[in-house]
């Protein structure tokens, strides 16, 4: 379907890139010919995932334990990644979730969606965006939402209301770098089966059901 050296030459984070979503995103942006950076915050996650992507595709997988609701992590994080060469492309995959009643959340609990879905997301893009800005290099973001930002997301009101925000980031950024060489764009996949997914969300055999 798509050219074998399509990304060859692009050097692409995607945060979260370990597990789930980002894993399978990764794994294809590598077999395509990518320059790969994976973060999360299990090093030993990502370095059993990049080994196995390395593995069955070959090409170059770098691991970077990274919590994006701390801006100087990312700062240092992107130092390390920029010592090999500017990145090209930025999946902002890293989110957290769980079902909860709303009136039932604290403020810590909200917290600990929102900081790395909201937060985390918007700093990361913004670590990047600018220092792309600042080198005059032309760049791609691609944001991960839900399909919960087009309907409604009930005892998932921290990550809906997050992703929600991260739509309204990216067509308002999209205006705003757009002319400047950075484009921006968000999808918003269904729900498929991945083990952190269905244990928080789907417990038991809730998952099959769905």
């Amino acid at each position: 379907m798509f050219q074998k050296d399509l990304f060859k030459g692009k050097r692409i984070l995607v945060t979260g890139g370990g597990t789930g979503l980002g894993k399978a995103m990764s794994a294809k942006y590598l077999q395509l010919g990518a320059d790969l950076y994976i973060c999360g915050r299990r090093k030993s996650v990502l370095d059993e995932c990049a080994d196995e992507m390395m593995k069955g595709y070959g090409g170059n997988v770098k691991t970077i334990s990274c919590d994006i609701k701390v801006p100087e992590a990312i700062e240092d994080m992107i130092n390390e990644i920029w010592s090999d060469g500017p990145l090209t492309g930025l999946v902002n995959n890293a989110a957290g979730n769980f079902i909860s009643r709303t009136e039932d959340l604290s403020p810590r609990a909200f917290n600990a969606i929102s900081n790395i879905v909201f937060n985390g997301t918007f700093y990361t893009t913004n670590i990047i965006g600018k220092r792309w800005l600042k080198e005059k290099i032309k760049g791609s973001i691609i944001s991960i939402l839900t399909t919960w930002v087009y309907s409604s997301g009930p005892f998932t009101v921290p990550s809906a209301m997050s992703k929600s925000g991260l739509a309204t980031m990216t067509k308002s950024l999209a205006a705003e770098w757009g002319n400047r060489g950075i484009r921006l764009n968000a999808i918003a996949p269904g729900p498929f089966p991945t083990k952190g997914a269905w244990d928080r969300l789907a417990p038991g055999n809730k998952g099959e059901e769905i």
